[in-house]
């Protein structure tokens, strides 16, 4: 018999959730990511991905992956410590080290893992770590199982910043002290002001952490944030992910050799999980190579970005302050989120609602996601259908 509690506590949360408008809806895709998807039979306008440049459904990185297959199989078949390093693998982080300006790097199994693998791997109980209030969730993970101590300090907020930096530096209480930060904040779009945290850093003596799992690809022709301010030596630790640019699956982080050789051997995920199938690293290598090759696709990213960005805006929704190609519309309660979303759908869009606990209550937003994969022409009957549901719904 299963636990009267547990079935009591599921049922009335899910009904809480329901209610709200906060329970989120899975649909399942019919089709590849790309551009345009199909769900439930019906063919929609993509909006939601994190495929920014499209490479998940480019037959380059498909060849590769059936190559990689056919030489070495479904799988790595082991850790990496032990026998589940293949030569691709070494292969991809020597890449991976060379598009981000570093001396070398480390792949894991996902973006997630990274930040749990690598805050753990040199903060302790004895640390303190300074996390901006809107760091991603794994960021957060990553921190308390660390089990430093956390400083929030505000968004973007350079002062309090400054201020806190400057009071964990002299209680005297902490052997190490990090500040981590998106590149980009995948909410809202904005870019971590990193100039000024390293300024903060180096009169502190921090450690510099950025994940940039929304930058890489998308700043700095491509190899993210930190190049994108010139800080490739300012930065110790350099978070990127193989899931959203990239295309395939996976995250790595890149930095001084030292860094790579301890996180080798004391980060968990890379000690105790399989390493990445060989399909997947041979397609992420495939990326990289075409990114360093040519900035065609983040040219594109960002012209179709601008683009939306621009109609939408011009339509009258609140766009908020993005500074990359993200672009939500804010529309503030959570169950008109939510209908705002479901009559895009109808139709014809899909663009998922971001409610509460992802963002603060009364912030709900549908967040676009426009691609280099998409033509002007999806992206104008995007708007015009923005337009339609906006005006039915009194939003614009």
């Amino acid at each position: 018999m299963t636990s009267k509690n547990l079935d009591h506590f599921l049922k009335v949360n899910l009904a809480d959730l329901k209610e709200k408008g906060l329970y989120n809806v899975i649909d399942p895709l019919e089709s590849p990511n790309g551009p345009m998807i199909t769900i439930a039979g019906k063919e929609l306008i993509n909006l939601s991905s994190n495929n920014y440049l499209g490479l998940a459904t480019d037959d380059r990185l498909k060849e590769a992956a059936i190559d990689a297959v056919k030489k070495f199989g479904t799988g790595a078949g082991a850790v990496r410590t032990i026998n589940g390093t293949l030569k691709i693998h070494l292969e991809l982080e020597e890449k991976l080290a060379k598009f981000k300006k570093t001396e070398a790097a480390i792949a894991y199994q996902s973006g997630f893992n990274c930040n749990m693998a690598a805050i753990s791997a040199v903060m302790d109980k004895n640390d303190a770590i300074l996390s901006d209030e809107l760091n991603h969730a794994s960021i957060i993970d990553g921190c308390r199982l660390s089990k430093a101590k956390i400083i929030r300090f505000n968004h973007s907020d350079m002062e309090d910043l400054r201020a806190r930096a400057k009071e964990a530096k002299e209680s005297g209480l902490y052997n190490k002290i990090m500040v981590i930060t998106d590149g980009v904040f995948s909410m809202d779009g904005d870019i971590a002001k990193l100039p000024e945290i390293v300024e903060i850093a180096e009169e502190f003596d921090l450690i510099t952490y950025v994940d940039d799992a929304h930058g890489s690809g998308v700043l700095g022709d491509g190899a993210g944030t930190v190049k994108h301010f010139g800080l490739s030596d300012k930065i110790d630790f350099q978070i990127g992910t193989l899931s959203k640019a990239i295309g395939v699956v996976g995250g790595y982080v890149a930095g001084k050799q030292d860094l790579i050789d301890w996180l080798k051997v004391r980060s968990r995920p890379f000690l105790f999980s399989t390493s990445l199938t060989p399909a997947d690293v041979a397609a992420c290598i495939k990326a990289i190579e075409i990114l360093t090759d040519s900035t065609e696709l983040n040219k594109k990213l960002w012209e179709n970005g601008d683009y939306l960005k621009a109609g939408l805006k011009k339509l009258g929704f609140n766009i908020g302050a993005s500074e990359t190609p993200i672009t939500p519309c804010i529309i503030g309660d959570e169950v008109q989120t939510q209908e705002f979303s479901k009559r895009l759908n109808q139709e014809g869009v899909y663009a998922k609602s971001i409610v509460f606990p992802t963002v603060p209550r009364g912030t709900g937003r549908v967040r676009n996601m426009p691609s280099a994969a998409h033509t002007k022409e999806m992206l104008d009957r995007a708007i015009s259908i923005y337009e339609k549901v906006g005006k039915e719904m009194g939003i614009i």
